[in-house]
Parts: structure tokens; sequence; C-alpha cells
């Protein structure tokens, strides 16, 4: 029976305290909603932003906006510096690299070119 103590170590091996899969959960969760994946296609084609700039093309107010930069912001994929009341948002090219090299370790894990046709 799995308990809160024998959880932690699954069968495979696979730590989830473990800071490399922490890290893979926080990156893979910034990437899970729609508004976060349309700010970062807006600074891909834009270079910066201010947050205006976000809720002038997406419906939602401001503060649904700050939040969800907030959560971008905290996963090290964007950084923003402050111009007076202003902060200017931008991708962060080391957190962009990391989350690339996350992304293709995963597509790598979930080969299923070797799995049987089992359901």
């Amino acid at each position: 029976m799995n308990t809160p103590e024998n959880i932690r170590h699954i069968s495979s091996g696979i730590d989830l305290e473990d800071p490399s899969t922490r890290r893979t959960a926080q990156l893979t969760k910034a990437l899970g909603h729609p508004v976060r994946l349309a700010i970062l296609t807006l600074l891909c084609e834009r270079d910066t932003c201010f947050c205006g700039d976000f809720t002038d093309v997406l419906p939602l107010a401001q503060s649904t906006v700050s939040q969800h930069l907030k959560v971008l912001r905290e996963s090290g994929l964007i950084t923003g510096t402050s111009q007076g009341v202003r902060t200017c948002y931008c991708l962060d090219p080391a957190g962009i690299r990391e989350l690339h090299q996350t992304l293709n370790r995963l597509a790598g894990m979930f080969d299923t070119s070797n799995l049987s046709d089992c359901c």
C-alpha cells in the first residue's frame, strides 16, 4: 500500500523531492495555461512588452495578466525591469534555454516506439 512515506520513492527510483524533478514541474506548470503561452508568444513576437500591451491584446483584466506574469517570472522564463511605475517584460534567455533542454529531455523520456499495444 502506498503511504506518504513510500510514495516519495516509487518503483522507478524517482525522487519526487529531487530539485531537478521539482524544477521540471515548475517549468511545465508555467506552460500549463493558455494565457501564459499567449504571453510567451507575444514576447517572442515583440521582444519586450509592458503589462498594458498584454491587456490590449488579451481579453483579461490587468490584475489577471499580472498574476500570469508573476508565474512566468518565478519560473525564470521571463524577466522584468521597472521603468518608473511600469515594468518592461522580456524573455529570459537562460530560462528559455533551460525550458528547451527540459522539453527535449522529456520528449526523449516519453518515446513510445518501443511500447507494446497494451490497450
